[in-house]
């Protein structure tokens, strides 16, 4: 019998775990037994997709909350630390703007925030700014454009951290205002950067793309400011 169950599993892709597990299930009716072992599944399947967000998010480091501390972080009223920490904006498809100077903790704090989406059972897709617009440079040359957005679009969550660090092409410029525009009020994204709004026509070049790019970011959005020295050097 135990040979047949695991035939079964196998023909449906249950994998394992209700073979291994359902002799240890204690249950007064079969209805109970049922229930017991379909919320056993889907617990370890809901474990096993969360873990794989975080894997494919592509998070250069893994950061958390632990130990994290806002004390030199400006947040507006429009936002809790709760709802920053849990990342229940993105659920509103708001974005966060975490603007300071380099090395103050914003890329921590991006990190963060990514994993609790990714604890929420959501998407998230991070990049060094400069290295998405190179891959989208590189997908559009290779003819691969569509489907690297498409990957894009699957997100909940989108992170784009540095910023303006280094300044744009034309054609990368327009690329990310692609993305950007694709992300308003369908997905929540992260921006980090060092760059007050009034600079960033430095980096793209264009005052029309600029004021484009800056309108769909800061509509639904939420300002943070790190004012503190460096964050690195403290921790």
């Amino acid at each position: 019998m135990k040979e047949l169950i695991k035939k079964h599993c196998r023909k449906l892709k249950l994998g394992t775990r209700i073979y291994e597990n359902y002799a240890s299930i204690k249950a007064d009716t079969h209805e109970e037994f049922l229930e017991r072992l379909l919320a056993m599944e889907v617990e370890a399947r809901t474990v096993n997709r969360k873990s794989k967000y975080v894997k494919t998010a592509g998070f250069d480091v893994i950061k958390t909350f632990e130990n994290y501390t806002f004390e030199d972080v400006q947040i507006p009223a429009s936002i809790s630390i709760e709802d920053i920490k849990q990342a229940a904006f993105v659920e509103r498809k708001e974005n966060l703007i975490l603007y300071g100077p380099v090395g103050t903790g914003k890329t921590h704090l991006a990190t963060a925030i990514g994993i609790s989406a990714c604890n929420n059972d959501q998407k998230v897709k991070f990049f060094r700014t400069a290295a998405l617009i190179n891959r989208l440079l590189d997908a559009k040359q290779n003819k691969e454009l569509k489907k690297f957005l498409r990957q894009i679009e699957q997100a909940d969550l989108l992170i784009c951290d540095e910023w303006g660090y280094v300044p744009f092409e034309k054609e990368g410029s327009q690329l990310l205002f692609q993305v950007i525009s694709e992300c308003y009020e369908k997905r929540s994204l992260i921006i980090t950067t060092n760059l007050e709004f009034s600079k960033w026509n430095g980096i793209f070049y264009d005052e029309k793309l600029t004021s484009a790019i800056i309108d769909r970011v800061i509509h639904h959005s939420h300002l943070l400011m790190f004012t503190g020295g460096s964050y690195r050097l403290k921790h």
